[in-house]
């Protein structure tokens, strides 16, 4: 073998090497490049997927909210409607304080009250109301003015027990009854 024949071996031998060493980087390239393909593919799949989430979570959590806003809205409408309906119903009793058939409301309620306390009670209302419950009460009148919309105050002479018989006070106790004939 001639050193003509050795080097041309050798360089056969390098290029078959390069050769199979440039197909591998090749293949090497290919493997990588399709990997980081199939991960940015991946990367988005994922990012649209959160994406659709967050915007199904907002959209949900603003519809949750505006329902949220009109319930609170329907309530409080609801709410200042069943305000008027009690103010409303102030002024009626009021109105029936200035009627004929009050002063026997009056004799009623000084009924239930000499039978819940005793006969030894001492009977107070509105100013407006002094006459007719003088009349009424008798000796059992006592012509301090009560701040009321009507109806009396009843308690006893040691003044241990009372008896509030007042439209304010029994409105105030009947309200949501009151509330729920309303709505």
């Amino acid at each position: 073998m001639s050193l003509e024949d050795l080097v041309g071996e050798i360089r056969r031998r390098g290029e078959a090497e390069l050769a199979k060493v440039s197909a591998e980087q090749a293949r090497s390239t290919a493997a990588l490049i399709a990997e980081r393909d199939r991960r940015r593919a991946e990367i988005r799949a994922e990012s649209d997927r959160i994406g659709a989430a967050e915007v199904t979570r907002e959209r949900t959590q603003r519809v949750a909210a505006a329902k949220l806003k009109a319930r609170k809205m329907l309530y409080e409408a609801r709410e200042a409607r069943l305000e008027q309906a009690v103010e409303e119903t102030k002024a009626l009793l009021h109105e029936f304080t200035r009627s004929s058939s009050y002063p026997a409301v009056l004799r009623r309620m000084v009924s239930v009250a000499t039978s819940s306390l005793g006969k030894q009670v001492r009977v107070s209302g509105r100013a407006e109301d002094a006459a007719a419950l003088a009349k009424v009460a008798g000796k059992s009148f006592d012509p301090t003015p009560q701040p009321i919309l009507g109806g009396l105050v009843a308690e006893t002479t040691d003044r241990s027990r009372r008896l509030n018989l007042t439209f304010d006070e029994l409105l105030r106790l009947h309200e949501d009854q009151v509330r729920e004939l309303l709505a």
